[in-house]
Parts: C-alpha cells; sequence; structure tokens
C-alpha cells in the first residue's frame, strides 16, 4: 500500500467541510489535510471542545476520509512579520484596522498558533503545518544594503517569538511543520539550516517539504530532501512551471498568478516541471511515510477537474522502495 493521498482543503475554503470531504471521496482521496479557517477547523474551538473536535472527525469517517495534519499558514504569517493592511485579511474582524495596535494582531496569531498544537492533540494527529512570518523578508534585496546583524536580528527575533510557540507543541506531543517558502524565515536550504540553527535544532521544529516553492527558485528540491531527511514532517505534492522568455523573471514582475507574462507560475500536478519520480525516490531513501498531501493550485485549470486528476497523478507517480536487491538473483 502506497503512502495515504490526501486533499489540503486552503484552497476550498470557500465549501463547507462537508460538501468538500464528499467530493474528495469521490475523487479518490484518503484524507483531508484541514486548513484552520473557512468551517473546516477552528483551532480556538478545538483546543478546548472535544465535541467540536468529534464533529469535524465524523464529517470525514461518514466519508472514508482520515486527517493526518492541520494547517495554519494565515495565523503563523502574523507571528514574526512586519505588519501592514494585507495582514488584516488572515484575522478576526474586531482586530482589523489601522486603529488597532498591530502587536494585539500578533499575539493573536500566536495565541491561534498555541492553539493549533492544543487541536491537533485533540483531534489525535502529531503534525501543524503553517508559515512562521519574517521580520527580514523585506531585506530579501539588499539595497539599501542590510548589514549582517539585521539579518541575525531576524533570526534572532523568530526564534524568541517561536520559542514559547514551540514550547506548547512539546507539551502537546506535536510538531510543527514549516512550509519552506518566500516571505518565510526560511525559503531555500541555506536559510532553512540557518532557521533550525536559530530554533536550537529543536525536535518540534522541522519543514513541511514543498517542491514547488523550490523548483522556481531553481533549488533542486531533491538536494533540500537530502539536507533534511530527518525533519521532512509533511509533504505537499504541488507542481510549478517557469515561464522565462527572455522578458521576465522569476521576480515575478508585480504580475498576479495565472498572468502569461510571469516568469513562473503554479501547476496542477503533472503539468509543471517538478520532477515528482526522484522526489518519490528519494523519500523511499531518508524513510519518509507520511501523506502526500496535494495543494492544488493551477489558474489554468478547471480546479475540480485538476483535483481529481491530481489524486490520480499521486497515486500514480507514488510507488515503494524496493526490498530485494535485484543482482543477488544471479548469485541463485
Amino acid at each position: 500500500m502506497g503512502r495515504p493521498v490526501t486533499l489540503f482543503t486552503g484552497q476550498w475554503a470557500d465549501m463547507s467541510l462537508a460538501d468538500l470531504a464528499k467530493k474528495a471521496a469521490s475523487w479518490g482521496y484518503d484524507g483531508l489535510e484541514l486548513a484552520c479557517w473557512g468551517d473546516h477547523m477552528d483551532v480556538f474551538r478545538a483546543a478546548e471542545d472535544q465535541n467540536y473536535c468529534r464533529q469535524q472527525l465524523a464529517i470525514l469517517e461518514e466519508n472514508n476520509l482520515k486527517v493526518f495534519a492541520i494547517s495554519n499558514h494565515l495565523a503563523g504569517q502574523l507571528v514574526c512579520d512586519n505588519l501592514d493592511p494585507r495582514h488584516d485579511m488572515f484575522i478576526p474582524a474586531d482586530l482589523q484596522g489601522s486603529g488597532v495596535d498591530p502587536e494585539r494582531k500578533r499575539q493573536w496569531a500566536i495565541d491561534a498558533m498555541k492553539n493549533s498544537a492544543r487541536a491537533a492533540r485533540n483531534l489525535g494527529i502529531k503534525v501543524v503545518n503553517g508559515f512562521t512570518g519574517s521580520s527580514i523578508w523585506q531585506y530579501i534585496y539588499s539595497f539599501p544594503p542590510a548589514s549582517e546583524q539585521m539579518i541575525a536580528d531576524g533570526f534572532k527575533d523568530f526564534a524568541d517569538k517561536w520559542h514559547p510557540i514551540l514550547d506548547v507543541f512539546d507539551e502537546c506531543g506535536v510538531k510543527f511543520a514549516l512550509e519552506v517558502h518566500p516571505t518565510e524565515i526560511a525559503f531555500d536550504i541555506v536559510t532553512a539550516k540557518r532557521a533550525l540553527e536559530a530554533i536550537g535544532h529543536r525536535e518540534a521544529f522541522g519543514f513541511n517539504f514543498d517542491p514547488s516553492h523550490l523548483h522556481w527558485q531553481l533549488v533542486d528540491p531533491v538536494c533540500f530532501l537530502t539536507e533534511f531527511p530527518k525533519r521532512i514532517y509533511h509533504v505537499h505534492m504541488k507542481d510549478a512551471a517557469l515561464q522565462i522568455n527572455g522578458r521576465n523573471g522569476i521576480l515575478s514582475s508585480h504580475l498576479n498568478f495565472g498572468s502569461p507574462e510571469r516568469g513562473w507560475d503554479f501547476r496542477s500536478l503533472g503539468h509543471g516541471g517538478v520532477d515528482f519520480e526522484e522526489i518519490i525516490r528519494m523519500f523511499n531513501h531518508i524513510g519518509y511515510t507520511g501523506p502526500l498531501s496535494v495543494e492544488w493550485e493551477d489558474c489554468g485549470m478547471e480546479r475540480e477537474h485538476g483535483a481529481a486528476e491530481a489524486c490520480e497523478f499521486v497515486n500514480r507517480v507514488d510507488f515503494a522502495p524496493s526490498n530485494v536487491v535485484f543482482d543477488e538473483a544471479f548469485d541463485r
């Protein structure tokens, strides 16, 4: 039996969990990775109300689906970011607006991430995926010049803010998996190593591996796996395509997803440039047996068609490692 194939519900939060669960089951998925927005998972309720947890799990069970992880990317983004009006789309209405102290918004996010660990414990799962935010992403191109101390201070800020959150994860027996991603404290191999160093290599902190974010940066996703074989706590299956044509570049020209003039874009699985066979081979090598969770994003394809096709793609590309050495047969 292959690894479980799940669907991340973040891009489907406009749909009720009950409706989405029925569709996901019909498409062939084994489970759902529940996003902590829409009506899919309220971590503040789940942290305290076992009946609510049973209610959400029952929706999945009615459709023969399981849950292996929940994801709270939106709240996590506010923990370390320098907050601006864009962040208001992620928070409760009573905290929105320029008249609210940004630190009140940040504290809500910190509480949300702590409650994500408590919610996971009450759901009987061991992984929460998400973002960390970053106070230094704005320095990605160092002009005006950013000093080494400014960058070091950014990693210290991350550690100072996340250590208390990870203390709750430890108390709950749950791990946090950062999706390595531009705008986060770790967005490639070098920054992922530095984030681990900053956080003292705590076992509670690892990675949600998503090859699409590495591919368009020209980072080999397989190299990421070889660097962090014991820190891959969860996997997003998502594809991306470089569309470099001599007129554009990987910084995307302030163009929205789906624009044909962008230098890269996300694609439905199997329609981009990510080499998933080599990734599966490396999963087999490092012993990753967890879920393969489809994060479906493609502005050029109808999403229900894409989600069904993506499930078929993952089941087709996944394979178990060999338990024999093929040339041993020559000695018999």
